[in-house]
């Protein structure tokens, strides 16, 4: 257990600056920008990155693709499309879930050693905070669980009310 806790780190700041392989966006279908962490992943990879967008055709809930990082820090940009939360009866922990299998499964199959995520669907999308940040830490330990590829998940937060939730899901789902 120790050893799986290692292999992730929850830190506060801002993704666009995290050195690591990959860093996952939380996209909107279109794939095209919009606000928050998309338009600030957007904004800080540069023009070509929309133009490489351009040719993906979207993205539906609940999965990923990948694209060059540009002028980020980051190799790799994942773009998830995480759900809009109505009231949980709309299979929105199974689309999120599937957020973060598709997600690592992709930094697999692109050699991804790190990866970053933010906490995807909390923003915009209305996701509670908490069950939001339950299914990131229990997708992330099964599948480090299962594969030993991924060295590092960093889990970053923006602000100090989503950071002090990621650390106190973190003990419930890895222990101390």
């Amino acid at each position: 257990m120790k050893d799986l806790a290692n292999r992730v780190e929850i830190v506060e700041g801002d993704i666009t600056k995290q050195k690591v392989d990959a860093i996952v966006n939380a996209a909107n279908n279109s794939l095209l920008g919009g606000g928050g962490v998309d338009g600030a992943i957007h904004r800080a990879a540069g023009p070509e990155l929309i133009k490489e967008c351009k040719t993906l055709g979207g993205c539906p809930t609940g999965q990923a693709k990948i694209t060059r990082g540009y002028k980020l820090p980051a190799k790799f940009i994942i773009h998830a499309v995480g759900p809009v939360y109505r009231n949980g009866r709309y299979n929105e922990p199974e689309l999120l879930a599937n957020c973060y299998r598709n997600c690592l499964r992709l930094a697999v199959e692109n050699n991804v050693k790190t990866i970053a995520f933010p906490a995807i669907s909390t923003g915009a999308y209305g996701y509670p905070l908490a069950e939001a940040t339950r299914i990131a830490m229990k997708e992330t330990k099964a599948f480090l669980e299962k594969d030993k590829t991924i060295e590092k998940v960093v889990f970053v937060c923006f602000g100090k009310q989503t950071y002090e939730t990621y650390k106190r899901i973190f003990t419930e789902i890895f222990g101390d």
